[in-house]
């Protein structure tokens, strides 16, 4: 029973001294807020400049509004940025095709998506470089040096993408779209706006694409048609088709070096 007091003043004296410790820095913590405090309303009282920045954001003008609006605008460009390298490149075609090889081949996830989707995206690169270049000439530089405003250097850009787009749509599916449109005289295939190049364009890659890659299934659903009569004629029905036809196709695949072949026909289809 003598013990236990003594224990109690123990515990009593370390608390006491654990918080004798705690309030020196307690304080330091403290007193480095509060000057920190003081040094950012002296610095903001010394600075006008960003007084009338927020007063120009939360108040602005005819012009700061227009600038506002520019920014806006361009911020909401770059977020749809990767639909529109799928819209208006030659990336739809492609990973299509490479869809459909795929699944003519049977391989479930392999290669995976993200390895599809890189080789398409570089692949488009390829493709659509000579495109590119001649619009960096044609209004990057230009306007980057002052000799264009930025309304002619959209329209001089625009040009060469058209072309490109225009070379790989049907006539019949540009005259869809003119037809919807409403308009009463077709005008010439350069002069049409980007609102019917662009569905006209994507429904024609698509078209394209699936005559690719039905090209594409024909020679691998030849293989599973004749590992299938083969196992039946055999009786080894018990035996899944599939586990004799893939790697029957994958062999097919590499020994004629089918990336090669493909990467191949597909940038020339383009041309």
């Amino acid at each position: 029973m003598g013990k236990a007091p003594g224990r109690a003043d123990q515990s009593a004296q370390t608390a006491g001294g654990s918080v004798k410790e705690a309030m020196p820095r307690i304080f330091r913590m403290s007193l480095l807020v509060g000057l920190m405090g003081l040094l950012a309303e002296k610095a903001w009282a010394q600075e006008p400049a960003l007084d009338g920045l927020v007063r120009q954001l939360s108040e602005p003008g005819p012009g700061e509004l227009v600038g506002i609006l520019r920014l806006v605008i361009a911020l909401a460009v770059l977020s749809v940025a990767p639909a529109l390298l799928m819209m208006l490149t030659a990336f739809i075609r492609i990973i299509i095709v490479l869809s459909f090889l795929r699944a003519a081949m049977g391989t479930q996830n392999v290669p995976p998506n993200s390895v599809l989707a890189g080789l398409a995206l570089f692949l488009t690169f390829f493709v659509m470089y000579p495109t590119w270049d001649q619009i960096h000439q044609q209004a990057v530089e230009p306007y980057g040096a002052g000799k264009l405003n930025f309304q002619q250097a959209l329209e001089l850009g625009g040009q060469p993408l058209q072309h490109f787009m225009l070379r790989q749509t049907r006539d019949r599916d540009l005259l869809l779209f003119v037809q919807l449109s409403g308009m009463k005289d077709e005008p010439p295939k350069a002069e049409l706006p980007f609102r019917i190049v662009v569905p006209a364009f994507m429904i024609s890659e698509l078209r394209t694409a699936f005559e690719i890659g039905l090209v594409l299934y024909i020679p691998f659903l030849v293989i599973d048609m004749v590992v299938a009569s083969t196992l039946m004629s055999m009786g080894m029905m018990m035996v899944p088709p599939v586990m004799i036809s893939l790697p029957a196709k994958v062999l097919l695949f590499v020994m004629s070096d089918g990336w090669s072949l493909l990467a191949k026909n597909v940038v020339l289809s383009f041309l």
